[in-house]
């Protein structure tokens, strides 16, 4: 199915809606009354998961989310990488395809949902503070740990995480869903770092963008 099966209950909520409020239009003035389905199709839009094709290379790191660049810093993730990082922030818009899969492939050790507040998901604050689930992968094969964060936004207080300790996950594989704006973060170990091959700014796809080559 081409569409995130988490999002039946909002498509079928959308479509009836927009049913009823059609209904209400056509009384009033029949031409305009398929003008309410946009609401749908908004949804569906939103909802929209097909399957993607990762990019050629074995060291590539791949986005774990559509959406902009918004932060590429130096940091000192504590929880899971416990060291320097590097880490990569990506705003995602309502615009965008919510669906947050692997960067890379390896098993599932860690998964902690943490609770906090709505800021927006552009605001500098709202890593540290938002409501959050972050998920850590571990390749033993390259003996090499990633963090990905699933960051509630203003507008988004849903966060799915479909996997667990003990998953092992494919480069790319799907790992959960925000709905409705939000922000994923990526922390790679800054010594494990081959390159960064995006900037502030760039528009990122889940799955088919390189973010950067493991060393």
């Amino acid at each position: 199915m081409p569409f995130a099966r988490h999002g039946i209950r909002e498509m079928t909520l959308a479509f009836l809606l927009s049913a009823a409020l059609a209904a209400g239009v056509w009384f009033l003035y029949p031409p305009a009354s398929p003008a309410p389905f946009v609401l749908f199709l908004f949804v569906l839009s939103f909802f929209r998961d097909f399957d993607r094709k990762l990019p050629p290379g074995e060291d590539v790191i791949v986005s774990p989310a559509d959406g902009t660049v918004t932060e590429i810093t130096d940091v000192e993730e504590g929880t899971y990488v416990k060291g320097p990082a590097v880490r990569i922030g990506i705003f995602l818009s309502v615009f965008n395809c919510h669906v947050n899969r692997a960067p890379w492939s390896g098993t599932v050790e860690y998964v902690k949902h943490t609770p906090g507040l709505f800021l927006d998901a552009r605001h500098p604050d709202s890593g540290p503070k938002n409501e959050s689930n972050a998920i850590g992968f571990h390749d033993p094969a390259r003996d090499v740990r990633m963090l990905v964060r699933q960051v509630a936004g203003m507008i988004a207080r849903r966060i799915i995480c479909t996997v667990k300790p003990g998953d092992r996950m494919a480069k790319g594989q799907r790992v959960g869903m925000i709905k409705f704006g939000s922000r994923t973060e990526l922390y790679i170990p800054k010594a494990r770092v081959g390159s960064v091959d995006v900037k502030v700014g760039d528009a990122v796809r889940g799955t088919k963008t390189v973010l950067g080559r493991l060393k």
